[in-house]
């Protein structure tokens, strides 16, 4: 009965393994690091990962970019140039740049804000 099994098992074994290596290592995420940036530049006091505050939540913005190839660089261009955004409640407010020249930490914010 084992040797019944087996090649289900062999199969559903490769298959994940291959899925696991297609995944490019750009896409995935430090977490950590993420959240530390975020924390360090004081972003929770407007964005939160699932509610809107004063800015839009993670979630929403994430799925505003769903999809769209430039997300990522469009997410970084908003972390790293200073703008005026627009409030819910119609105000306008300078919006705080991302302070980090670490390219890969800045694409890693990205990535961690589109994967909410």
């Amino acid at each position: 009965m084992t040797y019944k099994f087996l090649p289900r098992t062999l199969m559903i074994t490769l298959a994940s393994a291959g899925l696991a290596l297609s995944v490019p290592a750009a896409a995935q995420v430090d977490e950590d690091a993420a959240k530390l940036l975020f924390k360090q530049n004081e972003c929770g006091k407007c964005h939160h990962p699932s509610q809107n505050k004063k800015g839009p939540s993670l979630k929403k913005t994430a799925k505003e970019y769903k999809g769209k190839a430039n997300a990522e660089a469009e997410v970084l261009k908003h972390l790293t140039t200073p703008k005026k955004v627009k409030l819910d409640d119609g105000s306008e407010e300078d919006h705080k740049i991302v302070d980090s020249k670490d390219q890969k930490a800045l694409s890693n914010l990205a990535k961690w804000i589109l994967s909410h």
